[in-house]
């Protein structure tokens, strides 16, 4: 990929745009988890430290275009700005008219956050008028976040257009790094985890990796489908009949380990009793939650012999604790591989946070849609405009 990145650029003096992905976890106006606001410090930092004048941009939530943030103060970013001015030790002020003749310029000291973009008429659609107004605030626009390079939206894609200059931010930059490192020029042997509840959701991800990887491991309710592709009974549980034959086509030509005992209930809930069957011994009333214990250790001896492992989604319902074994084995196994891991998708982070191995994963994306429109071999809108520019520049 040929584009421009921030640090080789001098910003002494000039109005830095920075779109990144705040979008954050709220309770109660409180932030449930601040990873993405973490992974978008070291950017910020050397943006000041280059001598620019910083001005930040986000999305959080899905707040009502043309509503005014009074009407849907639950999608402020508020909360973002003490957090990051608490992380940067810096004054970091929300800014909630930013749009419009004159441009806001940005302040002497300190840094400015752009009220949540969504609630602009015309963000959603890349409006070329609302590009502009964006553009039209900075001097140097830098596409940081990864998360949503996915999206052609203004404050993701029109922006770079009209920008004066427009390049990649480091978090961009590492994220697209390390998912060429195990897509394009992995370390062999190569293996995939994908979980998930169906596999007409990551179809495009399956059939992408099936054609990269050495081993194929599937979870969750695609694991079902694969099972019923080979004749298993799966029950009550998940799965997409109309994916069967998809699913024996990949069997046929991708080394896929199907489960070989799995934890099932009556019911999916907390309090759910959970018993451990061989997958030929289910009845019609049993729900597949998680892979057994047998396909734990299994999976876990398969993970050992690899030297680069991409994961992306849970091996069951792991938020319960009953059916959070399988997903457990999984992720330890991970991190203990010395090899290359890196790991992407909401379910996925939220795993790796709650069995606290993220400091033994080589590479966590801040990517989810994002993340599985790379591994499927598609085009990132946002990556694309800022290509475009470097070839014209």
């Amino acid at each position: 990929m040929t584009f421009k990145h921030m640090e080789q650029l001098q910003l002494t003096g000039k109005r830095v745009l920075i779109r990144e992905d705040f979008n954050v976890a709220l309770s109660d106006g409180e932030i449930d988890n601040d990873t993405r606001i973490l992974a978008a410090l070291p950017t910020i930092e050397m943006a000041m430290s280059m001598g620019a004048e910083v001005i930040l941009m986000s999305h959080l939530g899905r707040p009502e275009e043309g509503t005014p943030i009074s009407e849907q103060a639950r999608y402020s970013l508020r909360p973002v700005a003490a957090r990051l001015s608490e992380l940067l030790r810096t004054p970091v002020d929300l800014i909630q008219d930013y749009l419009g003749p004159p441009p806001t310029p940005a302040a002497a000291e300190g840094i400015k956050l752009l009220e949540n973009v969504r609630i602009n008429t015309g963000e959603k659609a890349n409006d070329e008028g609302l590009s502009k107004q964006y553009a039209a605030l900075c001097d140097v626009f830098v596409r940081d976040a990864f998360g949503t390079a996915h999206r052609a939206q203004s404050s993701t894609c029109g922006v770079a257009k009209f920008a004066p200059i427009a390049c990649a931010g480091p978090l961009l930059a590492s994220e697209l790094e390390a998912l060429d490192q195990s897509l394009e020029a992995p370390e062999r042997p190569m293996l995939a985890v994908v979980g998930g509840a169906k596999v007409s959701s990551k179809l495009g991800v399956l059939k992408n990796l099936a054609t990269k990887v050495d081993s194929l491991i599937v979870g969750g309710g695609i694991a079902n489908t694969f099972l019923a592709a080979r004749g298993f009974n799966v029950g009550n549980s998940l799965f997409e009949p109309e994916l069967v034959e998809v699913a024996a086509a990949l069997l046929e030509t991708t080394n896929i380990p199907l489960p070989t005992d799995v934890i099932v209930a009556k019911e999916i809930s907390s309090t759910a009793q959970a018993s451990t069957k061989s997958v030929a011994e289910l009845e019609d009333d049993d729900i597949i939650l998680d892979v057994g214990p047998a396909t734990a250790m299994n999976f876990a001896e398969i993970v050992g012999t690899m030297k680069t492992i991409l994961w992306n989604g849970p091996l069951g319902v792991f938020e319960y604790d009953q059916f959070a074994q399988g997903t457990r084995v999984l992720a330890q196994a991970i991190a203990d591989n010395p090899g290359f891991s890196i790991a992407g998708g909401g379910e996925t982070v939220a795993a790796i946070d709650k069995f606290s191995v993220t400091q033994a994963i080589s590479y966590i994306s801040t990517g989810g849609g994002a993340f599985l429109q790379y591994v499927q071999g598609a085009v990132l809108p946002a990556v694309q405009i800022l290509e475009q520019r470097a070839s014209k520049n």
